[in-house]
């Protein structure tokens, strides 16, 4: 049985509104997929029922709350036993700091995405907190100069 869910033009479209404003209306949203609103709130509910939309969130600006520098971070790992493993996720995915952390196939292991508010931060979160933590190897930071494409 497959999880793919297949999607209409008129689908994709109530997708990609829904992608560039979360909040629009349902009479809104009708309105710019070309439908009524009757049908187009049971493409929705479908649509999330089915779970192709997961959610709707706010996107903060992280720069006005003192999240002005991201950065890139690679981290190898030099454990393969699965506690540490699963210690060292649990340890990092706690840190407010930690916009994103994801587990990849091949090395590095881990690349997060990290707000902080400047360099020194950066220098205390990375030698505070990530250096140390069992099973870490290496850590390659890689400060962001400039976001061109953001999908969330």
């Amino acid at each position: 049985m497959s999880n793919e869910y297949t999607l209409d033009a008129i689908d994709r479209e109530i997708l990609f509104q829904l992608q560039q404003d979360g909040r629009l209306t349902n009479v809104e949203l009708a309105r710019r997929v070309g439908l009524t609103p009757p049908p187009c709130l049971r493409r929705v509910k479908r649509l999330e029922e089915a779970g192709v939309i997961s959610g709707y969130r706010a996107t903060v600006n992280h720069e006005l709350l003192g999240g002005g520098l991201e950065v890139i971070v690679s981290i190898e790992v030099s454990v393969s036993d699965l506690k540490t493993l699963e210690e060292l996720e649990k340890t990092i995915a706690a840190y407010d700091e930690v916009v994103e952390f994801r587990r990849l196939f091949a090395t590095p292991d881990y690349h997060l995405r990290v707000l902080v508010a400047d360099y020194a931060a950066y220098e205390a979160f990375q030698t505070g907190k990530i250096i140390g933590i069992p099973g870490v190897a290496r850590v390659i930071s890689q400060p962001t100069m400039k976001k061109i494409k953001v999908l969330d």
